[in-house]
């Protein structure tokens, strides 16, 4: 695509036609079918830095991805979510030392928790095994979090170092652990597990389950992303790149969601 053909893109249809189209979807929104809880897998980010900034380290599109998080989370709040999660970093995504990649992306997730956390009106939650992060990315990223520890407002949780897989690991190790301090054996453990044991050993543990979990730049599959937790969840799948995802595609994701009969299984 030439700079001519971008530039024209980005320019039509104009933001006041876009602005019309989302009220009017908004208005067509039934108010008591919206997802307390909502997660998303904010992904193309490289693909937009290769796109729009080519020449300049691929660090430009996380700094993009960053920008449209903090919008994105505003989006929430205003349509009255509960609890947002923004997966930000995988386990897998710690294997890009190599490349140079990882540590610019650090220092813009660190950022980005500090943005979210100075603005006092959210609880940041960290969620994900920080202990596999340097400890001073590990300690700013608690510290910005631990600041919003007695704010009641919506729940932002900010998944690094997050893998699925780790996270139902750490959760049996936990409740082990848990286990035998009372003095049960893994004997003991065996017969008497419930699944509502294991969810109380989460990261999320005591929030309710995301009801929608939306995924960008055209790829349609779960990566691992909260895989206990998504068991009931809507997917809504976007071609748009991370940074190009507008407040118009958020509404249509919400709409889509308001039209679906969630049977939970049954």
């Amino acid at each position: 695509m030439s700079w001519v053909s971008r530039v024209v893109d980005r320019m039509w249809p104009p933001k006041w036609l876009y602005r019309t189209y989302e009220r009017s979807v908004m208005g067509q929104l039934d108010k008591g079918s919206m997802p307390h809880h909502v997660a998303v897998l904010a992904d193309g980010n490289r693909r937009w830095a290769r796109m729009n900034a080519p020449g300049q380290p691929l660090v430009a599109g996380y700094q993009a991805g960053a920008a449209k998080l903090l919008e994105f989370v505003e989006w929430c709040e205003e349509t009255g979510i509960e609890v947002i999660t923004l997966w930000v970093l995988s386990t897998d995504n710690l294997g890009r030392t190599k490349d140079g990649e990882l540590e610019p992306l650090l220092e813009v997730i660190d950022q980005l928790v500090r943005d979210l956390a100075a603005r006092r009106r959210w609880r940041v939650q960290v969620v994900g095994a920080l202990d596999l992060l340097e400890e001073k990315w590990a300690e700013s990223l608690r510290t910005s979090a631990e600041s919003t520890a007695g704010i009641s407002g919506m729940t932002v949780n900010v998944a690094v170092a997050y893998g699925g897989r780790q996270e139902l690991r750490d959760a049996v190790r936990s409740l082990l652990a848990e286990k035998a301090d009372e003095g049960a054996t893994l004997g003991d453990v065996a017969q008497t597990l419930e699944i509502d044991q294991i969810s109380e050993h989460l990261y999320t543990k005591g929030q309710p389950d995301p009801d929608l979990i939306i995924r960008t730049s055209g790829e349609q599959r779960l990566s691992g992303f909260l895989l206990w937790q998504s068991a009931h969840s809507e997917y809504y799948f976007c071609e748009a790149l991370w940074p190009d995802f507008r407040r118009v595609d958020f509404v249509r994701a919400l709409r889509a969601y308001s039209q679906r009969e969630r049977r939970f299984g049954r």
